[in-house]
């Protein structure tokens, strides 16, 4: 999971690595705001009504969901169990509210935090966009204090500051919990199971 207040440059981050790591699967989520320039649904976000996502919601099609600056964004579940079943990485940008219910349905989820290197950054980066008008930016921007304080739910942080050392880090994070005896485990069954550490991987697992 990657979280970050708007305009810490989360989503150019995400689709940087999404290019050099084709084994990564983006969950997308649906959301009732209305499309950004150059956003295309159902490759950015699924664009939804209030009304469709309140059904969704409803009928517990979402692992989670938040009201964010007075939008409606949600994670579709089906899509995430059907690829984690399948044994594939699942990348969710997603919000510290998102991020909390998740947890509560796949505890050993990673949290990637990522950071602006200062409030005036954040500002400026949010201006530069073009996406938003003066008072919404200035929501964000309060917004952005509170969203930052939970840093600690995550365990690891990445500040964006050069973006292309923010990348390497990202990169090596993932990369880093691949390696986890877990998800080591999970991949290599039958390798862990010949080598006689079934019983070892067992208690590591539970």
């Amino acid at each position: 999971m990657v979280v970050a207040p708007s305009g810490a440059g989360k989503s150019s981050l995400v689709n940087a690595l999404l290019e050099k790591d084709s084994n990564i699967m983006l969950s997308i989520s649906s959301t009732t705001r209305p499309p950004r320039p150059g956003e295309t649904p159902g490759k950015h976000y699924n664009f939804v009504t209030v009304d469709e996502f309140q059904a969704l919601r409803n009928s517990d099609e979402l692992l989670e969901w938040a009201e964010v600056h007075g939008n409606f964004y949600g994670t579709p579940a089906p899509a995430i169990r059907q690829a984690l079943t399948e044994g594939k990485d699942v990348l969710l940008e997603i919000d510290w509210q998102g991020a909390r219910q998740v947890r509560e349905y796949y505890p050993n989820a990673i949290g990637i935090f990522i950071l602006p290197p200062s409030i005036d950054a954040l500002e400026s980066r949010l201006k530069k966009r073009g996406q938003d008008d003066p008072n919404v930016i200035a929501r964000r921007l309060l917004a952005a204090g509170s969203e930052m304080s939970h840093v600690s739910e995550c365990q690891y942080v990445i500040i964006n500051n050069v973006f292309d050392t923010a990348l390497t880090e990202l990169i090596s994070v993932v990369q880093s919990s691949r390696l986890g005896i877990r998800e080591q485990a999970l991949r290599h069954a039958d390798l862990f199971s010949q080598l006689g550490i079934s019983a070892s991987v067992a208690a590591a697992l539970k």
